[in-house]
């Protein structure tokens, strides 16, 4: 049995290529020629980029400390020109910025109250208990914006995993990663300790300063998107807060470059998120923006910016929308970030969004919709959640008002409509013994691959599936309908029920169908999908109430991948319980 593997497995291609050598049953498996290269070794280039990569920004909190090579640990309390202050959080930092602009002609000064806790790069935590403590830890870093070592101009996806091998290069663990400081902290034992092995497990997304995502294949890929990234952006190493370093030109263009989408809103001290979640603005040429408001009303006002002694700030107007017209200072950038605020509790965090349409039409819509496959992953219905219902069930729409959804492998037929009134669309779906779909849902949200509902107090949200794209999830697909298959281990919780399952044989069919057959030959009938969300594979399996594979209706990450194995993984109920699910092919 030959079969090229795809990069998503879990297993290296030599770890597997050593454990032929030492197991009885051996999978003949192609293998390509640079698998070796995928080990992380002390010395290597790549090793040392990773590791600046994962070095501990210490620039964000200049305003407390002017080093960019350390933290200040929070909560910490500071003296500010005479004014104590407690900083818990870093949107504190605007409130020290407030003070040392309030007059021209003072000196300002900030004082630590004492201990306090320091980060390095290193992520180590040190005590200081005095000012001349600190200042020979401050003196040991660079200067304002010369360079150093950390890497900010991109950073991982997390979660990430490493592969790690014995002596005889045989997998011994799967480690899995979910911040700069637990891969910092990996890494260093890959450059440190003498014969720990490990590697990457492929593919792996890299995020760039401005948000954009870079899908990495292998060792050789990411060394070079690294190494073309990490001098691409202004790390922003000065002792100011804020945007000071921003011009005009600079923050117009920032502001034109994309739309941007509001994540939380207040206004004179009430939270208004859950009003304005979602809204969107796309900030035109001519000093026009427009937004769209979540109902699907598209408003027109005006902006400007001017940077003053207070920083950048920018103008909104708009003659029916009071709680946005105010001129904001703009008190943080962050790449595809922008934070705004005013003096008596005003705020509002806004996100790059690209895809996000603004104008949206009737034609859009139907285009978007006959693009592949929509699962349904949000559907709450009358304060009830059923988006269980349908997990490994996706929409397909068609021409002519065809709508179909499939179930255990076949497709069931209904219509959609997409209505319009008063410049709001609406989405209508018909499906027989589909009741929680049939409600006329106004579409609040709108990009490529992301369609959100609302109906009154209901809510829906659909993502696009294209699996033919992605060789990863063929890949999956390709394993799981070459044989048959059984439980091998279920533990629900901590708690072993692998016996409930003896004596069942497993067959995922092409058509999205699991056929279930019992030791007295009845047959359970069963939905799956594979499909990737947010860099995960996933495996979406359903069988409805049919027990007691019933217990197996969710969307299980997929942990590792070979010709006769899968192992899965799902975080269940509130406390981080976890259950594990492994299916092995039949002899």
């Amino acid at each position: 049995m030959k079969t090229k593997l795809k990069s998503l497995l879990l297993l290296p291609f030599f770890a597997l290529l050593m454990l032929t050598s030492c197991q009885e049953e051996v999978v003949d498996i192609t293998l390509p020629a640079e698998t070796e290269a995928q080990t992380l070794t002390a010395n290597a280039p790549l090793t040392a980029l990773i590791t600046a990569t994962s070095y501990k920004d210490g620039s964000k909190d200049n305003i407390l400390d002017n080093a960019s090579c350390l933290s200040v640990e929070l909560p910490v309390t500071v003296v500010v020109n005479g004014l104590e202050i407690i900083i818990d959080s870093e949107e504190d930092y605007k409130v020290i910025e407030a003070i040392f602009k309030q007059f021209d002609d003072d000196d300002d000064r900030l004082q630590f109250i004492f201990p306090i806790t320091i980060v390095t790069t290193e992520y180590d935590d040190i005590v200081i208990n005095n000012a001349n403590q600190l200042k020979e830890f401050v003196d040991e870093c660079r200067g304002e914006n010369e360079e150093d070592d950390d890497i900010e101009c991109i950073d991982f996806k997390y979660p990430i995993s490493f592969s790690v091998y014995d002596a005889n290069f045989q997998v011994i663990d799967v480690v899995e990663i979910e911040n700069d400081r637990q891969l910092h902290k990996f890494i260093k034992r890959v450059r440190e300790e003498s014969g720990f092995f490990a590697s990457l497990n492929f593919p792996v997304t890299m995020v760039l300063a401005d948000g954009t995502e870079i899908v990495v294949n292998n060792n050789q890929e990411l060394e070079r998107t690294i190494n073309e990234a990490k001098d691409a952006c202004d790390e922003d190493d000065d002792n100011d807060y804020g945007d000071d370093d921003f011009t005009k030109e600079r923050l117009d263009e920032y502001l034109k470059i994309c739309p941007w989408v509001v994540h939380e809103f207040k206004r004179n001290n009430q939270d208004n998120t859950a009003e304005y979640k979602e809204y969107a603005l796309n900030f035109k040429e001519d000093g026009v923006v427009r937004m769209r408001a979540r109902n699907g009303d598209v408003l027109t006002g005006t902006w400007s910016t001017r940077v003053t002694d207070r920083g950048a700030l920018l103008k909104l107007e708009f003659d029916t929308l009071a709680d946005f017209t105010l001129e904001w200072v703009v008190y943080d950038i962050e790449y595809g970030k922008i934070k705004l605020y005013e003096v008596g509790g005003n705020r509002i965090i806004m996100k790059k969004n690209c895809d996000v349409v603004i104008n949206i039409t009737k034609e859009r819509i139907e285009n978007y919709l006959k693009e592949c496959l929509w699962r349904v992953t949000r559907l709450e219905v009358d304060g009830n959640d059923n988006e269980k219902d349908y997990i490994g069930t996706p929409l397909k729409f068609f021409n002519d008002n065809v709508v179909k959804i499939r179930v255990n492998g076949e497709f069931v037929q209904g219509t959609y409509e997409i209505a319009v009134t008063n410049n709001r669309f609406f989405l209508q779906i018909f499906l027989d013994d589909r009741p929680n779909l049939k409600l006329e849902w106004l579409i609040t949200f709108l990009e490529p691959g992301l369609i959100k509902l609302e109906s009154e107090d209901n809510r829906m949200v659909l993502k696009r599936h294209c699996p033919d794209g992605d060789d990863d999830i063929n890949f999956i697909g390709d394993v799981l309908i070459t044989g048959q298959w059984e439980v091998a281990l279920y533990k629900d919780d901590g708690v072993d029920e692998t016996q409930d399952y003896l004596m069942y044989t497993i067959d995922f069919l092409e058509n999205g169908w699991i056929k279930v057959t019992d030791p007295n030959n009845g047959i359970i009938d069963g939905s799956w999908l594979t499909y990737r969300s947010d860099g995960l594979l996933k495996l979406a399996l359903n069988f409805g109430l049919e027990a007691p594979f019933n217990e197996f209706n969710d969307r299980w990450k997929i942990v590792e991948v070979t010709q006769t194995r899968i192992e899965l993984k799902d975080v269940s109920g509130g406390n981080g319980s976890e259950d594990i699910l492994v299916l092995e092919k039949k002899e």
